[in-house]
């Protein structure tokens, strides 16, 4: 029986074995990585994260709603408000470890340092999930803006390019929904393989594969790439809201919350959607200057921007759409539909344009997050050493991007984009709690350690923040039965292979079983850059 005690006492403590702080400090010091990003470089580059898919897809399902349940409608405002507020304390948390642990890693080494190898595990198992199939809804509504897009040059291009036959453009699911949706028979409209109905989003597969290539060559972050990507981003937002409040009327606010508290709570969970992206701002963390400083000003302030700007475009859109008009309401590019009831097609154009661009960039930032959460993974040897081959030219993790873009075109194919949607938020509701538990868990550890920005009223607002998040969780399981069924499949998976293989393999390493290729200095520059 002591036998057994001993060796379940000897697992827990493995389980728990976090590096040292200091160490990691000292070994992102040496990776010579330029530190030229400011406060106001790391603000656009969280603006141009999280502006995308949240604003030009997620609201749509928001206010109308989604698998048959009413949205928020004009009361989505609130939901916004309630989803920056449930942010803002995972958000000061991030802040906190990004000024206290400057290094490269995001999530995944803040949760190593603090509560050690499964926990690490476990967030980083949950943050490859919510980049990945996040990434599936992006690139399906890439191909609906791409549409709105051709639709403006119907008068000059081919019928079959402006308005390609539904199989061509849509994964099954939504094939099969839309053409119920126009009247038509699934069994004429599609074609059938076996029996079997066939359709392929083509557009998403390409710019998966097109983004999937550019990611394999390499690919150098600019700052001024993004403050334009940002620029033509926040200016056709402007364009809409200026636009569009013209043709508001006060009546389509009128009810105001059509699915009552319900409604708002479910809102604010599909909102969530669109404020991951504020965590690639802590992946930049090696890059910047004086990152105590900058890195909290970079989180909080592209938050509240960017909080500022979805209010606005909640407003004019609800104040454009009649409640009755929410079920025509095409749900992967809300936007520039709502433009078209009103009668102002040509600003869908410019709606397709900003979308596509912040569409692109998001798709690219998710795959690139992807690729580099499993490469920093893979050498703390949670995954095969076979991950970690660089190419020997292009110095990418090419095995590594061609696996994750294999994912997201299969996902493209078969995933409906909503459920992807609503499982990446359960990803980032997970995530958000873990961080804000590892604030708790390191004020009571490493009580002494600087920290140049401090998480205000601490323990008791990141309690808050986890409470919210939890609670979120659990009212939103309740409707979106089909992703609160998968995530934990998911959760469950990712416990298996870190017990069969991961947990193994780390103890196999530390008794010399296992010989750790060294990284060539393009290999750290990878890792480092995540």
């Amino acid at each position: 029986m002591q036998i057994i005690n001993d060796k379940i006492k000897n697992v827990l403590i493995n389980m728990s074995k976090t590096p040292d702080t200091d160490a990691l400090i000292a070994r992102s010091q040496k990776t010579g990585l330029k530190k030229t990003l400011n406060a106001f470089d790391l603000v656009i580059l969280g603006i141009s994260a999280i502006i995308g898919a949240g604003i030009f897809v997620i609201i749509g399902p928001a206010v109308c709603g989604s698998h048959g349940n009413i949205g928020a409608g004009p009361s989505v405002i609130f939901s916004i408000i309630l989803a920056a507020l449930a942010c803002i304390c995972p958000a000061l948390c991030y802040a906190e470890f990004a000024s206290m642990i400057p290094v490269a890693g995001s999530a995944y080494t803040y949760t190593y340092a603090t509560m050690g190898e499964f926990a690490a595990w476990l967030m980083g198992w949950i943050l490859i999930f919510a980049y990945a199939i996040g990434n599936i809804t992006a690139a399906v509504s890439w191909t609906e803006y791409l549409l709105q897009f051709l639709q403006g040059f119907d008068n000059y291009l081919p019928h079959f390019i402006t308005n390609p036959p539904i199989w061509l453009v849509n994964d099954i699911s939504s094939a099969i929904t839309k053409c119920e949706k126009l009247g038509l028979s699934p069994d004429e409209a599609l074609p059938h393989i076996f029996g079997i109905p066939l359709s392929i989003n083509i557009p998403a597969i390409f710019i998966v594969l097109l983004l999937g290539w550019i990611l394999f060559k390499g690919m150098k972050s600019s700052a001024k790439t993004a403050a334009t990507m940002v620029v033509v981003k926040v200016a056709v937002i402007l364009l809409f809201v200026v636009v569009g409040m013209m043709y508001v009327k006060p009546a389509n606010w009128i009810p105001f919350a059509p699915a009552g508290l319900k409604g708002i709570v479910l809102s604010t969970f599909i909102i969530f959607y669109a404020y991951f992206g504020f965590d690639a701002i802590s992946t930049a963390a090696e890059e910047t200057k004086n990152p105590q400083k900058n890195l909290p000003i970079g989180i909080i302030l592209s938050l509240i921007i960017c909080s500022i700007f979805y209010i606005l475009v909640a407003i004019v859109f609800t104040g454009i759409i009649p409640v009755e008009k929410y079920g025509e309401i095409d749900a992967l590019a809300p936007i520039a539909h709502s433009v078209r009831l009103i009668n102002q097609g040509w600003i869908a154009g410019w709606l397709a344009v900003g979308s596509l661009a912040g569409l692109t960039s998001v798709i690219l930032v998710f795959q690139f997050g992807t690729t580099r959460v499993l490469y920093a993974m893979s050498r703390d040897n949670f995954f095969p050493q076979i991950f970690k081959k660089i190419h020997p030219v292009y110095k990418t993790p090419y095995v590594l991007v061609f696996l994750t873009t294999l994912f997201v075109v299969f996902g493209c194919m078969f995933i409906d984009a909503n459920v992807a949607a609503e499982l990446c938020i359960f990803g980032t509701f997970a995530s958000f709690i873990i961080v804000c538990l590892g604030i708790i868990i390191l004020r009571k550890t490493d009580p002494d350690r600087p920290r140049p920005f401090k998480v205000p009223f601490c323990p008791w607002l990141p309690l808050f923040g986890i409470i919210l998040c939890v609670y979120l969780i659990a009212e939103a399981a309740q409707t979106l039965t089909i992703s609160a069924s998968l995530f934990p499949f998911w959760i469950i998976l990712g416990v298996l292979l870190y017990i069969f293989y991961g947990y193994k393999q780390n103890r196999k390493v530390e008794r010399g079983e296992v010989i750790i290729e060294e990284e060539d200095e393009a290999a750290k520059e990878i890792t480092d850059a995540f």
